[in-house]
């Protein structure tokens, strides 16, 4: 049988996969932009008959909840666990609506195990990826995301892949899926890839930040930049700065790195072994889609690759920048939680702390405006004596290598409790510093007292 051949005999229906479905099932959506699309519509119309499935999923692209989750509470919010479970490897907007509504839970990770918990702890019943159209080999590939599918399809019982037209054509590492590796095919609508509008009015907090952060890059550096303006203003500070070339290897490629690479300062990585701009996922405007599509400088590969540490700290000069939410005078970072309440995943930010650190040259930077104003107008310091009660920490004390805000970078590494409070409150907003003084005396961290006040 030939390609074409396997290809028509494995061609379903939305509704005839939907069928599939049985109580107890679990069920991989995929990663970002792969999430299943036709398949989570058709699947809305039969929550009703079923019992006890879980949904798992990694940041969903769309524009709202998922149509399954909408039919889940329209049958009843106070019953709808019982009937479809929701569980997301990396919080994004519509998992904080879903969780909001009380059908939604975290699946605490470290990104680069992601893989190994689907393909060898939860190995799904079924998993329905978009992907592009088969090419003539019979090869589908992920498109702009790919994250843990891969691992997803290898671990899942039953695999269906959603071919989507409009995907851009990526190449990279174990980046493809043949026909023969698929039980079921659904020729779907082809909905428009989500974009995200550039962040382009940065404010002088995040300019700031990002003019102290690039004066510390070198050139031939290796760049991870998070999501949010500020690894964006470091982007952007970069382009017009004199470093002449810069590589990436980064969980998520986004418009920074195209308007890098437009200005002649983003290069394939000659101190790797794949010498490409390596990374796992796509988001941004149209302009990123064009420029992974079908390029071969570009190589989209597994989280488990792009994510390890160990590769990450084999990378001479990597430079990884991320935000966060906030920061206790220990040094413990979040960027996950306001208390208990849930906002974000963990996602590379801790892997590439790790990582970083132990390159040759390399360095992490976390980095938070000073101070942040409330619903009610009050300001607020990010750095606090200790961090809310119920707040969830990302990269612990001993993991955070530069600390940045508007007022500077301080290298808590090597320092000791009171060093490191004196180099947190340094860096404080002014209006916050005598207090954090006062608080770190009480809590017997301040240089001039280790003795706690009782």
């Amino acid at each position: 049988m030939n390609y074409k051949e396997e290809y028509a005999k494995k061609l379903i229906t939305a509704d005839e996969a939907a069928a599939m479905v049985k109580d107890g099932d679990k069920i991989c959506f995929g990663a970002n932009i792969t999430m299943a699309y036709d398949f989570d519509f058709a699947l809305a119309k039969r929550v009703g008959e079923l019992k006890d499935i879980k949904i798992y999923s990694k940041i969903n692209p769309k524009t709202e909840p998922f149509e399954t989750f909408k039919a889940n509470m329209a049958l009843g919010a106070d019953s709808a666990p019982e009937r479809v479970k929701f569980i997301s490897a990396q919080f994004g907007p519509n998992d904080r609506k879903m969780r909001d509504e009380g059908d939604c839970w975290f699946m605490p990770n470290l990104f680069n195990e992601v893989p190994s918990y689907m393909r060898d702890i939860i190995k799904p019943d079924i998993a329905v990826i978009q992907m592009t159209p088969m090419d003539e080999n019979g090869n589908f590939t992920f498109g702009p995301s790919m994250a843990g599918t891969k691992a997803e399809i290898e671990g899942s019982k039953i695999v269906i892949v959603e071919v989507n037209k409009n995907m851009p054509v990526t190449y990279g590492f174990d980046s493809v899926v043949n026909i023969s590796e698929v039980d079921y095919v659904i020729e779907g609508s082809n909905p428009p890839l989500p974009t995200y509008p550039p962040v382009v009015n940065l404010d002088e907090k995040d300019v700031a930040i990002a003019n102290i952060i690039a004066e510390m890059v070198e050139n031939e550096s290796t760049l991870q930049l998070g999501i949010g303006s500020l690894p964006t203003a470091v982007g952007k500070t970069l382009v017009k700065s004199d470093i002449e070339e810069l590589y990436c290897h980064t969980e998520v490629i986004a418009d920074p790195y195209v308007e890098l690479y437009e200005a002649g300062k983003l290069k394939g990585n000659k101190y790797t072994d794949e010498g490409k701009i390596v990374y796992s996922s796509v988001t941004g405007t149209e302009k990123v889609y064009e420029f992974v599509d079908k390029n071969p400088l570009c190589a989209i590969a597994p989280i488990d690759f792009v994510n390890n540490f160990s590769v990450i700290a084999g990378i001479d000069r990597f430079m990884s920048i991320n935000g966060c939410l906030g920061a206790d005078l220990f040094g413990q970072v979040s960027s996950e939680s306001f208390g208990a309440k849930h906002f974000s995943g963990t996602g590379g930010q801790l892997d590439f702390a790790l990582g970083a650190y132990a390159s040759k040259g390399g360095k992490s930077f976390i980095c938070t405006h000073s101070a942040k104003t409330l619903k009610d107008e009050s300001r607020v310091s990010s750095i606090t004596p200790t961090l809310q009660e119920g707040t969830i920490v990302t990269t612990p004390r001993a993991a955070v290598h530069y600390f940045v805000t508007e007022y500077g970078a301080v290298n808590l590494k090597g320092k000791s409790t009171y060093e490191r409070a004196e180099a947190l409150i340094s860096v404080a907003h002014p209006d916050f510093r005598e207090d954090l003084i006062k608080d770190a005396e009480k809590m017997g961290i301040w240089s001039r007292t280790s003795k706690l006040s009782v």
